[in-house]
């Protein structure tokens, strides 16, 4: 594919990365970033990951072939309220966040007719670090992104958001923006959810230095991604609340079950739950390997 304008609204670790991948398998002629922060865009702009910085929105978007969306998921609906009036032509509109169903709902709000243009997709790479400084050309190499088609859409367009993940070395899946949510809220945002909790947990605790001092692998493990960007994952779990509640409902049962078996000292119950998770993570880990 080649595309001739490429326009990132939001030039940090996703933005970033995308613009290195494409830059890298060249098949972008030109990469316009946009964002908040004019120092920002002149630091990715000082690093190669941009071509240009956008004096506007309506010259960013002049002649773009496609805009990603790269922003947090909070800034969706302004970014693209703030484009709608300034699509032209057969310019195509993405995203790369996190959660859909408030992306696809931001998209029939802001364009209305024109929301064909819109191609929902997440990619599913990422880590604690943010920020442009952080980006890599292969942080979408062998990664998934997932792209949730809406029914307006042209399926040559939807053809040129996976094309260009391809480029970037995704591996393309497509599901609904209802799946995407339901399946994302349990296997990413809820987990972040439990990491931040731990660590805010021992740090209103007892003994919270002596504890911090003695963690080993275990909780540096578990509390990795307790290390993302507050402001990111703020978003993030309000826009998908209502699957999130479920999911953290869901686990404080499993809690609770838990900690009956404790308190009965119930260990053939605890060991047959041990037991079935370690036996499922064991097979997830391999299925990964393959």
């Amino acid at each position: 594919m080649a595309i001739q304008k490429l326009v990132i609204a939001g030039v940090g670790l996703i933005g970033g990365s995308l613009a290195l991948a494409l830059k890298e398998a060249g098949v972008a002629r030109q990469i316009v970033g946009i964002g908040r922060s004019r120092g920002s865009l002149q630091h990715a702009l000082a690093l190669g990951v941009i071509d240009d910085i956008a004096e506007s929105i309506e010259s960013a978007l002049a002649d773009a072939d496609i805009i990603v969306l790269a922003a947090p998921v909070a800034q969706t609906p302004v970014l693209l309220r703030a484009m709608a009036p300034h699509l032209r032509g057969g310019t195509i509109v993405t995203d790369a966040g996190s959660t859909k169903g408030d992306a696809v709902a931001a998209a029939y709000a802001a364009l209305g007719a024109d929301a064909w243009r819109f191609v929902p997709a997440h990619p599913i790479a990422g880590g604690e670090l943010s920020g442009v400084d952080a980006a890599q050309a292969g942080l979408y190499r062998g990664k998934r992104a997932i792209l949730c088609p809406l029914p307006e859409n042209r399926p040559a367009d939807v053809t040129c958001i996976e094309q260009m993940w391809c480029a970037a070395g995704a591996l393309v899946k497509h599901m609904t923006a209802e799946q995407h949510d339901a399946v994302f809220a349990a296997v990413s945002h809820l987990p972040h959810i439990l990491s931040y909790a731990l660590v805010a947990q021992i740090l209103d605790s007892s003994y919270a230095d002596l504890k911090l001092d003695n963690a080993g692998a275990g909780f540096r493990d578990f509390t990795r991604i307790a290390a993302s960007n507050p402001e990111m994952w703020r978003d993030i779990c309000l826009a998908n609340r209502a699957p999130l509640l479920g999911e953290i409902d869901g686990y404080m049962a499993m809690l609770q079950d838990m900690r009956r078996m404790l308190a009965a000292a119930d260990g053939a119950a605890l060991e047959r739950v041990f037991s079935r998770a370690s036996q499922a993570r064991l097979d997830w880990g391999r299925q990964q390997e393959k």
